[in-house]
């Protein structure tokens, strides 16, 4: 059936967001398209200094995005140069708090799901224990943090895992992501975006590079580590044109609605670090019947997070495109600019935006219904963390994962 909205008279929408982001400039569109005029805009600054903000009860409030701003991503990390990597815990406490200082109005979002999207090791637990495929990971759930390169070394030997990514528990966009590959022998190589600087500071950069001297690799491991580290197994992807590829899969109010391939050369598929968008008829043809299963893989993914109007899945196909595993689940990963709904999803014609605004009206958030009860050494999936900052070293770990 087609997304239509369920009332009468447009509603009134608010979004919080960096105003001048094109996120808020293709949202704008496709409210005004659907009738519902111009949204009020709440800056993510105003949010952070002021405290908070009131919404009324008739408004739908959607929260966007609140990366690419120097300003505002100073206030959430503490550092003064946004190509840093360090800082993604206090980034993970100072969010969670604006999050929590929104009053009123009709959520789109659920705090708690933020909170867990927003912490890979929680994410991940959370869709183990509603039976969703992921990739192996002795980090799930949190637990006992991974300090340094030796814990990282120590965790893959207990698991026999060789190639595994690590991944900084709270980053976005590849932020601080290694690929690491071990041989029997002893090499070691790390593909990442992250450049070490000889004061020993770290910077994303946009070119892809490889560390193959182990004491350079432990180096920045140790250096991420007191934000929160996050490791699970690297799996084989399938390749499309001889290159490895992925999918975004967005799913709206339950349903699968607008699909991406990125493809890549090396194994981080991000367009900003090189990846490219693949032919999505070619990767149909290929899973062929199981291309069903890779929509409800993502929904599934997805329904874990029922108090969240959108969100946007990254599926790891395996070679041969017969089964798919879900990476991580984004609240914000919907930024995919002129790309129209799936067929049959209800979304034919319509961009994400589009999608959500139709939806949103109809949404009715739901409640994550836990596993049973986990075991004494398994924490329990549905902690909620403090929202107040807090230095990296006293986040939660087992509370409750990116563009």
């Amino acid at each position: 059936m087609r997304y239509r909205e369920a009332e009468s008279a447009p509603p009134r929408w608010a979004v919080v967001a960096n105003g001048d982001n094109r996120r808020v400039s293709l949202f704008r569109a496709a409210t005004r398209a659907a009738g519902h005029g111009t949204p009020r805009v709440v800056e993510w600054r105003d949010v952070l200094r002021d405290g908070g903000h009131d919404f009324a009860d008739d408004e739908f409030v959607r929260l966007d995005s609140p990366g690419e701003s120097a300003e505002v991503d100073a206030l959430l990390r503490g550092v003064d140069d946004p190509t840093r990597v360090e800082g993604s815990a206090r980034w993970y406490g100072r969010f969670l708090q604006g999050v929590a200082s929104l009053r009123g109005g009709r959520r789109l979002d659920d705090r708690v799901d933020l909170a867990v999207m927003f912490d890979k090791r929680l994410c991940h637990d959370r869709l183990v224990r509603a039976g969703v495929p992921v990739p192996s990971s002795p980090t799930s759930g949190g637990g006992a943090p991974v300090r340094d390169w030796a814990d990282v070394r120590a965790r893959m030997a207990e698991a026999g895992l060789r190639r595994v990514f690590v991944k900084l528990a709270h980053g976005s966009s590849a932020s601080g992501v290694l690929a690491i590959e071990t041989t029997a022998s002893g090499r070691i190589r790390a593909t990442t975006s992250v450049e070490r600087t000889e004061e020993g500071r770290l910077h994303n950069s946009l070119r892809v590079r490889r560390y193959t001297e182990e004491w350079e690799i432990a180096a920045i491991v140790d250096t991420l580590a007191p934000d929160g580290l996050h490791i699970e197994r690297w799996l084989p992807k399938a390749s499309l044109g001889g290159r490895s590829a992925d999918l975004r899969i967005v799913v709206v109010g339950g349903r699968a609605t607008h699909a991406v391939v990125r493809t890549s050369r090396s194994p981080l598929t991000n367009l900003h670090l090189g990846g490219a968008r693949g032919d999505l008829a070619a990767v149909r043809a290929l899973a062929g019947d199981r291309w069903a299963t890779a929509l409800e893989t993502s929904e599934r993914a997805a329904a874990c997070f029922p108090g969240t109007l959108c969100v946007g899945v990254d599926l790891l196909p395996a070679i041969g495109w017969r089964r798919f595993a879900v990476g991580e689940v984004n609240a914000f990963g919907d930024l995919l600019p002129r790309l129209t709904g799936l067929p049959g999803s209800g979304a034919e014609g319509l961009d994400t935006y589009a999608a959500q605004v139709a939806a949103a009206t109809s949404f009715a958030p739901g409640h994550f219904q836990q596993a049973p009860e986990p075991g004494p050494t398994t924490p329990a999936a549905s902690t909620v963390p403090p929202v107040a900052p807090v230095p990296p070293h006293e986040l939660p770990r087992t509370a409750h994962a990116t563009v």
